[in-house]
């Protein structure tokens, strides 16, 4: 029970009854005192003056007063007899509850004096017993404890003990303990009642102090058997000792380094100076120093020594309480695999230096070797560079020359040649074309232009290309509208679908050919999708190499070159392609494309009208080929163009035709005397004093090129010249 709940048992109970008690004395001394005043009123009343009846009257009167009050006062007298037993009985009840308490119980008043204390108070300070009965004071009877020396405080200092247990017990702010001299100890709980007097709790927790010391014991134990555990662990010898350098623990690993059994380590090594002694005498320690012992240093020091014939690291630690810790780590494999690495390393050193030497040798030769290639590499490209201009050249002019004669009105069988060199021509071109290509590809002569660009626009463009092939196959071609925007190059983005569309339209008989768009994953899937022969599995791998073609049976003649572009480009711009065809239903050729956010297109800009000429109809043309000069003369006077032709910028003829504002000036990109397109333009409009329109034709199909006449905004058209194009192009500039 706590100080707090017995105070408000005891407090009420004795205030109740000793208010009662008081209350009724004071009552019956009034009613004695009203008594006595009536009693001294009836004798008085004889002398008074009067009628004999009204003396009896008063008599009378006085009579019934006397009688009511005695009957009140013997009322009160009961009720006092009754309180005083209540209150005796409450007292009897309040010491009886309270000497049944297990726990010291002891009262004070405000003036802290002692009011009412039990036995199990008197059993834990008998000191105080003697004085009990006469309300000491606590001081009092702290003093009589500190005298005896009951408490282990006041046993060692009871001045100091006194002095501070009088300070607690008049803050009474709650519990503390006490170590009795006969090894209990208790708990006291003093608090402060109501009427500002202290009640104190004294409980014994002995038990509860040993089953603390207890809990504390094992797991000092659990920890001390951790500690052990985890020592025997280390492959290390370790050991332990306190400030009186007595070693207090080890671990087996000390115990195979010092070549001693477990009984016997205590025996010989006991402590510090053993340790040392047994080290440097049996064992034949070196270097002894690395065992001393420290005092007021802190610092973990490690000696490399020789012991017992074998390598150790000795590592002393100091520790906080005086005592030192000692490590023995056996590196002597360690040693041993230095020592061999060592002269592992001096002969793979030695080694080395025989290979580098070798090696400088092979590595002149691979420079020879490399220099050789990127030689071969230049004249391959340069060869390239040269070929498709000599073998564009006769073809070009074929081209002007057929396409000139397709014009004339010509009789049947004619005609029907005439058409079919054209199909020759136009085969032999995409084969120089796709030739041209896969050199430039593999010679790393094309390089990606990467950007973020409108698929739709890249499909629109494929819808305009080959809806007039696919119609002429009599094949539907569906082309789907997305709003998707990729990341890639173009330009080879197109070939490739080209590729794509080109087969499938070249090898489907009948039905349909579709190109679809989808996305998986972040990424962009374009598929072309036909309704062909489709392609054995077995032939899938073979079909992406250079003039390989499977089937039998082609709408359109190719040359096996389209999908090894493709999977040139593919590799080069990392986008991966797919192939999934079922023999006789058809195949689906498609790639994966990186998605991107949509880019705001720039504004359309209109091309500028040319100026304004006299004739309207005059076009120069200069070409250091006489048979381009004369093919491109019949073929635009075949359009109703007036021409003007030369070898040379700086030809007669040229001025002349200045003079007149040509039209159009058409210009080969290399004329003679390493003069190229663009000088002979810029001295063309030199010397016509106005921006003469221009274009350039060249064979040299570069992206330098290309750039460079892209900056100079001229226009371009690549050889053989394809007539209709050139046609569309001089409509648009309103030449034609």
């Amino acid at each position: 029970m706590s100080g707090s709940n017995l105070t408000g048992i005891l407090a009420p109970a004795m205030v109740n009854g000793e208010d009662e008690i008081t209350a009724l004395r004071a009552r019956v001394r009034q009613l004695e005192k009203i008594n006595a005043a009536l009693m001294d009123r009836v004798e008085r009343s004889g002398d008074m003056e009067g009628g004999a009846f009204s003396m009896f009257e008063t008599a009378i009167a006085l009579e019934s007063v006397v009688r009511d009050r005695t009957s009140a006062l013997e009322a009160a007298m009961a009720e006092l007899a009754a309180a005083n037993e209540d209150a005796t009985a409450a007292r009897v009840l309040l010491r009886d509850a309270i000497e049944s308490l297990s726990d010291g119980f002891a009262l004070f008043d405000a003036d802290d004096r002692l009011i009412l204390c039990n036995r199990a108070f008197l059993k834990i300070f008998p000191a105080v017993e003697p004085i009990s009965g006469d309300s000491p004071e606590f001081a009092e009877m702290a003093s009589r404890v500190a005298l005896t020396g009951s408490t282990l405080g006041a046993a060692t200092g009871p001045d100091r003990w006194l002095s501070d247990r009088v300070d607690w017990h008049r803050r009474a702010e709650g519990a503390h303990v006490q170590a009795l001299g006969d090894g209990r100890w208790i708990q006291i709980n003093e608090l402060r009642t109501s009427d500002g007097g202290i009640v104190g709790i004294y409980t014994d927790i002995t038990s509860v102090k040993a089953e603390d010391a207890r809990q504390r014991a094992l797991e000092l134990a659990e920890r001390n058997l951790a500690l052990q555990a985890t020592l025997d662990t280390l492959s290390e010898g370790v050991c332990l000792f306190d400030a009186q350098r007595r070693m207090q623990a080890w671990n087996e690993g000390l115990v195979r380094v010092l070549g001693l059994s477990g009984s016997d380590l205590l025996r010989h090594v006991e402590s510090h100076a053993q340790l040392v002694q047994w080290c440097s005498w049996r064992l034949g320690l070196e270097c002894a120093d690395s065992l001393a012992w420290r005092e007021g240093d802190t610092r973990q020091l490690s000696a490399e020594c020789l012991m017992d014939g074998r390598h150790f690291v000795i590592r002393s630690v100091p520790l906080g309480n005086g005592g030192m810790v000692f490590t023995f780590d056996d590196v002597t494999d360690h040693v041993s695999l230095q020592r061999s690495l060592t002269e592992t390393a001096e002969l793979l050193e030695r080694r080395v230096q025989e290979r580098t030497a070798e090696l400088v040798e092979v590595n002149r030769q691979l420079v020879e070797a490399k220099n050789e290639a990127e030689t071969a590499n230049r004249s391959k490209t340069s060869f390239l560079a040269a070929a498709s201009h000599d073998l564009l050249q006769p073809l070009n002019a074929a081209r002007l020359f057929v396409s000139a004669m397709d014009g004339l009105k010509l009789p049947e069988r004619p005609r029907a040649l005439v058409s079919q060199a054209s199909t020759a021509l136009d085969s032999v071109e995409d084969l120089l074309e796709a030739l041209f290509e896969i050199s430039r590809l593999d010679a790393g002569a094309i390089q990606p232009e990467i950007g973020d660009h409108s698929l739709g626009a890249i499909l629109h463009a494929l819808r305009v290309e080959f809806a007039p092939l696919a119609a002429a196959g009599k094949l539907e071609f569906d082309v789907v509208e997305t709003p998707a925007w990729v990341r890639s190059d173009a330009r080879l983005l197109r070939r490739v679908l080209q590729n794509f569309v080109s087969n499938a339209i070249r090898y489907t008989e009948a039905g349909r050919v579709a190109v679809e768009v989808d996305e998986i994953q972040g990424m962009i899937r374009v598929t072309v999708r036909d309704t062909g022969p489709g392609i054995a599995a077995s032939d899938r791998e073979e079909i992406f190499g250079e003039f390989r073609r499977v089937g039998k049976t082609q709408k359109i003649p190719g040359k096996g070159l389209g999908l090894a572009i493709v999977r040139r480009v593919s590799t080069m711009l990392d986008h991966p392609i797919g192939l999934d065809s079922v023999p006789g239903l058809g195949s689906a050729f498609s790639i994966m494309l990186p998605r991107v956010e949509p880019v705001a297109a720039p504004a359309p800009v209109e091309p500028a009208s040319g100026p304004s000429t006299g004739s309207g109809g005059l076009v120069l043309v200069i070409d250091n080929d006489p048979a381009i000069l004369s093919g491109m003369e019949a073929l635009l006077e075949n359009w109703g163009l007036e021409v003007v032709t030369a070898r040379d910028p700086a030809d007669a003829c040229v001025a002349a035709a200045l003079a007149r504002r040509p039209a159009m000036a058409i210009v080969d990109y290399q004329l003679d005397d390493g003069l190229t397109g663009e000088q002979a333009i810029a001295a063309l409009r030199a010397r016509a004093n106005f921006d003469l329109p221009a274009m350039v034709i060249t064979a040299d199909r570069s992206e330098e090129t290309k750039a460079r006449l892209n900056a100079l905004a001229l226009p371009i058209l690549n050889k053989p010249v394809k007539p209709a194009q050139l046609r569309a192009f001089l409509r648009q500039r309103d030449v034609l």
